[in-house]
C-alpha cells in the first residue's frame, strides 16, 4: 500500500529540492556525437586514439549473426585494436548479464567498452564499464547517483532510434529474483562519444522501428512537461518531438530512406540529452511495470501508456502539452490545444501499427502493478504525483 499523499507529496517535495540544490540548474555533462553515413568509422578512430589497444563491445546474438556488429567495429581491427566480446544481452538485460560481461573486459584486459546496438546493449555496456573496479555488487547501485564515481570508458554505435541511452547517464536492469526493472544512474556511465550511423538502421524491422520511435517521444514529452526547469530540456525535448513527428512516419513508409533514419536518430539522441537533465517521468512508471511483468517491448508499453496518462494528468499539464502544439502542426491558440495534442500523439502511434492493448494485463495483478509504479513515479519529477486510482484508470484502458 502507498504512503499517505501528504507524506508523499512532501518527499516530492523534498527530493526536487534537494536535486535543485545539489545537482542546479545548468545541465553540466558534455556530449560528443558523431553523426552521418559512415560516423562509426570516426567513432572507431577516436577510440584508437585514445590510446585503447583492448576494447570490450557488447552487443547481442542476433547482430553478431547478422553481421552488422562485427562489420561496425571492423575499422578498430584494422587499427591495430584487440576486440573481446560480450554477445550475450538478452532485451531487459539482467544483473547477470552485468556479471558475463565484466568477466569478458576482465580477461581480455580491455580498458574501454563498445556498445554496439540498441537499449539493452547500451545499459548493459554500462553497467558492465562500472563494474571494471568496483568492490560493491552492482544490485547496490540501484537508485539516483549510487554507482561508482568511476567506470572504463564508454563509447556507443546505436543500431535503433529511440532509447536515448546513448545519451544518458542511467541504465535500466531487471532483477531476475522479482522480475523488478531497476534504475541505476550515476556520472561515469555517460558515454564518451556515439556515432549515428543510419547506415546501421537501415534494415531494422517495421515494428521496432515504430516502437523505438514512440520511445523516444514518450522521453522528449515527459523531459518537456516535467516541473524541473534545467538545462536545455525545453530545447533538446522540442528537437526531439519534432523530429520523431516529421521522420517517424516518412522512415515507416521508406525504410531505405537514410535521411529519414538519420533524422530519427538523431531525434532519438536529442531525446535521451533531455532526459539526462530532467530524468524521465510516470508514464516509464507504468511501462516499467509492463515490461517486468509480460516482458512487453519498453517502447510498445510506453506507446500504450501514454496518451491515456497525460489526460489522467488534466490541467497539471495543460500548459505545457500547449506550448507543444506548433511542433505537431497545432496552433496553441486553439480551443482545447493540449487535448488536440494529445490526440496527435495517440495517433502517430496507431498510424505506426502499435498495439494499443495488451491481453496479458490482469485485474489479479493490479496490486502489484499499482503499487511498483507509484513507488516508482515518486522519484521522478512529473507534473504531479499519481494516486492509485489513476494508475488502475491507465490499466483498464489498455488491458484488452
Amino acid at each position: 500500500m502507498a504512503k499517505p499523499m501528504f507524506l508523499r507529496q512532501a518527499l516530492w517535495h523534498f527530493r526536487i529540492s534537494l536535486a535543485k540544490l545539489l545537482v542546479g540548474s545548468k545541465a553540466t555533462s558534455p556530449h560528443f556525437a558523431f553523426i552521418g553515413a559512415g560516423s562509426t568509422g570516426h567513432l572507431c578512430s577516436r577510440i584508437a586514439e585514445s590510446g585503447h589497444r583492448d576494447v570490450l563491445v557488447v552487443t547481442d546474438g542476433p547482430l553478431r549473426e547478422l553481421g552488422l556488429a562485427d562489420s561496425a567495429v571492423a575499422p578498430l581491427s584494422a587499427k591495430g585494436v584487440r576486440l573481446h566480446w560480450y554477445d550475450g544481452v538478452k532485451p531487459d538485460p539482467t544483473f547477470t548479464h552485468v556479471r558475463e560481461g565484466a568477466e569478458a573486459l576482465k580477461s581480455g584486459n580491455a580498458t574501454a567498452v563498445l556498445a554496439v546496438g540498441g537499449g539493452s546493449s547500451i545499459d548493459a555496456a554500462k553497467m558492465i564499464a562500472l563494474m571494471a573496479e568496483a568492490d560493491s555488487e552492482p544490485e547496490s547501485w540501484v537508485g539516483f547517483q549510487k554507482a561508482p564515481e568511476d567506470a572504463a570508458p564508454i563509447y556507443v554505435i546505436p543500431t535503433t532510434a529511440g532509447t536515448g541511452s546513448e545519451a544518458t547517464m542511467g541504465a535500466v536492469i531487471t532483477d531476475e529474483n522479482d522480475h523488478s526493472k531497476n534504475v541505476i544512474s550515476g556520472s561515469a556511465m555517460l558515454p564518451r562519444a556515439v556515432a549515428l550511423d543510419p547506415d546501421l538502421m537501415l534494415g531494422l524491422p517495421p515494428m521496432i522501428t515504430a516502437a523505438t520511435g514512440m520511445d523516444a517521444l514518450t522521453h522528449g514529452v515527459e523531459a518537456y512537461i516535467g516541473r524541473w526547469e534545467r538545462g536545455t530540456r525545453r530545447e533538446t525535448a522540442s528537437m526531439c518531438i519534432r523530429g520523431v513527428f516529421e521522420w517517424l512516419p516518412r522512415v515507416l513508409a521508406e525504410p531505405d530512406n537514410a535521411e529519414a533514419r538519420l533524422g530519427m536518430a538523431v531525434a532519438a539522441y536529442y531525446g535521451g540529452v533531455a532526459i539526462n537533465q530532467v530524468n524521465v517521468g510516470s508514464i516509464h512508471a507504468i511501462a516499467h511495470q509492463l515490461g517486468s511483468l509480460y516482458h512487453l517491448p519498453h517502447g510498445v508499453a510506453n506507446n500504450m501508456v501514454m496518451p491515456h496518462l497525460l489526460r489522467v494528468y488534466g490541467p497539471c499539464a495543460e500548459a505545457k502539452l500547449t506550448e507543444l502544439g506548433p511542433l505537431m502542426g497545432i496552433d496553441a491558440a486553439q480551443s482545447d490545444a493540449a487535448g488536440r495534442v494529445i490526440d496527435a500523439i495517440e495517433l502517430l502511434g496507431v498510424n505506426s501499427n502499435l498495439p494499443t492493448t495488451c491481453d496479458a494485463i490482469s485485474k489479479k495483478d493490479y496490486p502489484l502493478l499499482i503499487s511498483r509504479a507509484v513507488e516508482e513515479s515518486d522519484g521522478y519529477v512529473s507534473p504531479r504525483l499519481l494516486t492509485e486510482g489513476d494508475v488502475a484508470s491507465v490499466l483498464d484502458r489498455i488491458s484488452a
